[in-house]
């Protein structure tokens, strides 16, 4: 079961689709969320959780203290799964559930963001991922900061300008990406 792991809804359980997702593990959110602290204040950010599933990256932030998450998946049962939790966790005006592609949100959003999670399935090829980062950068507020969550295999990403590459670090099969706007 997916629980949040500190915040506000510590210890409250997340539903999660009942195929086609892979949730995050609590270790590598844990990791995850305690290296973006150091970089960034979850207090009143803008959140974009890109291949969001059953959204417990951006639940998880929106616990800590962020102040709205957008969640994007093109799944009908993950936006079904994401209403749900959000209803659950009674957090319904501090979100938007989006179902679409990464690429088609992208290209009609003219939002920015401080905190971007992009979590796709591990066999999106490392081109498509690239091309989602290309399309991402100019929603970076500045100061804002990337996760790219691959599998252990992917080869480093690439940062498009004006992103900074903060390094990679894998968990067992998951590597976490980090990239800045500075």
């Amino acid at each position: 079961m997916t629980r949040i792991i500190a915040g506000m809804f510590k210890g409250r359980p997340l539903s999660v689709p009942a195929a086609g997702t892979r949730p995050t593990t609590d270790r590598v959110r844990e990791a995850l969320m305690s290296r973006l602290e150091t970089l960034r204040e979850y207090e009143d950010a803008r959140v974009l959780d890109l291949y969001a599933g059953s959204g417990a990256l951006g639940f998880e932030a929106l616990s800590r203290g962020a102040g709205a998450v957008t969640f994007v998946d093109s799944a009908h049962r993950a936006r079904t799964v994401l209403v749900a939790n959000a209803r659950s966790l009674g957090v319904e005006e501090d979100v938007t559930c989006v179902r679409s592609s990464a690429e088609a949100f992208l290209a009609s959003s003219q939002e920015e963001y401080d905190i971007v999670f992009l979590d796709p399935p591990y066999d999106t090829p490392l081109a498509a991922v690239n091309d989602v980062l290309a399309s991402l950068a100019p929603r970076i507020a500045q100061g804002g900061v990337v996760v790219a969550e691959t599998s252990a295999q992917a080869t480093d990403l690439i940062w498009p300008v004006p992103l900074t590459d903060l390094g990679a670090r894998d968990y067992g099969g998951t590597s976490l990406h980090w990239g800045q706007r500075r």
